[in-house]
């Protein structure tokens, strides 16, 4: 049986003993930066962007656990495994999540951020509002503590740094 709550993601997070992790979920082709279009995207790649922040956060005694999938499904269940179904040892505080593509397209992953009650950070690498018109909408959006976008890989940084500052220190 799963023990549902009706607090609000802050209120979870503030209210129940923090397990000092957060989940870095990137969607499809993310795997492919630092190669592909790089005039939008950038050259700093993914691992360097995983590597940078599991280094910031382990600074502050928080584990980063990283998912990069092209395939819809299996971020659903990472996203449920992590934010409900799983013992102590594997649940998260937070999400950081890069949708890519499937920001315009996944209500499915919308509904399992959603289930979990976790604050997430949407976060883009291009702005999507100044792209063409099918990726101005997300459907995450209305659901994300909040939404970074056009700023590159730091974008990444900043939403850790607030996680860091709004639920770790004391």
């Amino acid at each position: 049986m799963i023990k549902r709550s009706t607090k609000s993601s802050t209120e979870s997070v503030l209210s129940s003993p923090l397990h000092r992790r957060i989940l870095l979920m990137n969607g499809p082709n993310l795997n492919l930066l630092g190669v592909r279009e790089p005039e939008i995207y950038g050259h700093t790649t993914l691992q360097d962007i995983e590597e940078r922040l599991i280094s910031t956060a382990k600074q502050h005694n928080i584990e980063i656990i990283s998912i990069q999938s092209n395939h819809e499904g299996e971020l659903i269940d990472a996203i449920q495994y992590h934010g409900l179904l799983a013992d102590s040892d594997d649940t998260v505080d937070a999400v950081i999540i890069n949708p890519a593509a499937f920001t315009h397209t996944s209500v499915a992953l919308r509904d399992a951020l959603s289930a979990t009650n976790k604050p997430f950070i949407e976060v883009h690498l291009s702005n999507i509002h100044s792209r063409e018109p099918f990726r101005t909408h997300s459907y995450f959006s209305d659901k994300a503590k909040g939404i970074i976008c056009g700023l590159g890989h730091l974008g990444y940084d900043m939403a850790l740094d607030y996680f860091i500052s709004h639920y770790y220190s004391a």
